[in-house]
């Protein structure tokens, strides 16, 4: 499985040079070709097995300072391309034409690639350990193996490109008992290996705890979030951080750099250099680098593209990230990395006297507001430092910025969830209601 080289490599400069006869000033081609062989189990068996291939080709130009965007998927053609862009750029009002300049590089990829036979090898094995202690459960899965390319080329001389391999795999398993049904699932995403004991040991542990079902905790309780759970605060602080929602006010954190907004104990950064989502530069060819956002709770930075950084002041922090290729650059964070304390979940379980612990959630996450009532998925009552069932019917409602100020502790346990490297921690008290 390989993805080495994008359409032919004069395309981007045959893109650049027509741009130029066209009569704009700059352009800028991004091109990216993924190549993926997913794997699929539905109902603890092998159902399919599947290669999928997308190159697609994105040419910004900027023509009396108006910027213009096509799009071209598979082969391109490059005339066709260019009148297209030029013809969007009739419609848009001049702006700074802001393009990184002079910096040609390549990087290794830092994955590896494994085969088909492998995936499918780690498919049965998580399957087989689940069903050896709970044959009655269905287990569905899929195994994936993706190789990205990506080139960034402009008409100030950048010229970078970067592959990136990415392994994943998601587990589910459903477990019906009379007319009670218990869904379980977990996945990881790494860059050389997948761990299917691992895996499988997270659903194990779950369905053990899932023996018997009680009565929910009602009130102000401490709440634990495992580090899948947490997910959903990380996700408000990273539009918090962002430094277009500053510029636009909508961020609650515009006036406080130098401030504490949460809790002493936690230490957020973004580290590209690590983790299953590394980038060497973002969208716009700008090198990308370790920053802390904020410091024993202290906010110290937002992160911004070319244009956000501008507008705040402070210059790109290197944070560019297209989210389709037919949009524009945008301020985007490559991981987002919680610093973690120390002990197992069990451990945060034993500092329970009466509480909760939440380990899956039903719909979206909270927004900019930070505001939030879900409900719980998969969750469990804690009585006296033990988990004694799970429980159904039941509701946590509170708000993400003073839930992050009411931190009690953090785990040793942090692990990649998507993008966001994650400990479990424990909240002091969320109001929690259910059926009792």
């Amino acid at each position: 499985m390989g993805s080495d080289n994008l359409q032919p490599k004069a395309l981007a400069e045959q893109l650049l040079e027509l741009a130029a006869k066209s009569g704009a000033e700059a352009a800028e081609v991004y091109q990216s070709r993924s190549l993926s062989k997913p794997v699929f189990f539905e109902a603890n068996r092998l159902k399919q097995l599947e290669s999928a291939q997308a190159e697609g080709t994105a040419l910004r130009l900027w023509k009396e300072g108006r910027p213009g965007l096509a799009v071209a998927y598979g082969p391109v053609e490059p005339k066709a391309l260019i009148e297209r862009a030029i013809a969007l750029s009739d419609l848009n009002e001049p702006e700074p034409i802001e393009l990184v300049a002079d910096s040609i590089a390549s990087y290794p990829d830092e994955g590896k690639a494994v085969s088909v036979d492998r995936l499918v090898a780690w498919g049965k094995e998580a399957i087989a350990l689940i069903r050896d202690a709970y044959p009655e459960v269905l287990v569905s899965a899929e195994w994936e193996c993706e190789v990205e390319t990506t080139r960034l080329v402009n008409s100030h001389g950048l010229d970078r490109q970067h592959s990136d391999t990415t392994l994943s795999c998601y587990l589910g398993a459903e477990w019906v008992r009379g007319d009670d049904f218990l869904s379980v699932s977990d996945g990881q995403t790494q860059r050389d290996r997948l761990d299917p004991a691992a895996l499988a040991q997270q659903i194990l542990l779950r369905l053990d705890w899932a023996q018997e079902n009680v009565a929910p905790p009602t009130g102000r309780v401490p709440v634990l979030f495992t580090a899948k759970a947490a997910d959903m605060l990380w996700g408000t602080v990273q539009a918090a951080l962002n430094g277009k929602m500053v510029v636009e006010g909508a961020s609650p954190w515009s006036d406080r750099l130098s401030c504490k907004v949460i809790a002493d104990i936690l230490t957020l950064s973004q580290q590209p250099d690590r983790g299953p989502f590394s980038c060497p530069f973002d969208d716009e060819g700008t090198p990308t680098r370790t920053l802390t956002f904020i410091r024993n709770g202290t906010l110290q930075l937002f992160y911004a593209d070319i244009t956000t950084g501008r507008r705040l002041g402070s210059g790109t922090t290197g944070n560019a990230i297209r989210p389709g290729l037919g949009s524009y650059p945008t301020p985007g964070l490559f991981n987002l990395s919680i610093e973690p304390g120390s002990g197992s979940m069990l451990d945060l379980i034993a500092q329970i006297d009466d509480g909760l612990v939440v380990d899956q959630i039903l719909g979206g996450g909270p927004g900019i507001s930070g505001d939030f009532s879900v409900n719980v998925d998969l969750g469990y009552r804690v009585q006296q430092g033990k988990i004694v069932g799970r429980v159904k019917d039941t509701m946590v409602a509170g708000n993400v910025y003073t839930a992050l100020k009411q931190i009690l502790t953090l785990g040793g346990d942090a692990e990649w969830n998507g993008n966001c490297y994650t400990p479990s921690l424990i909240v002091e008290g969320l109001s929690v209601t259910g059926r009792i």
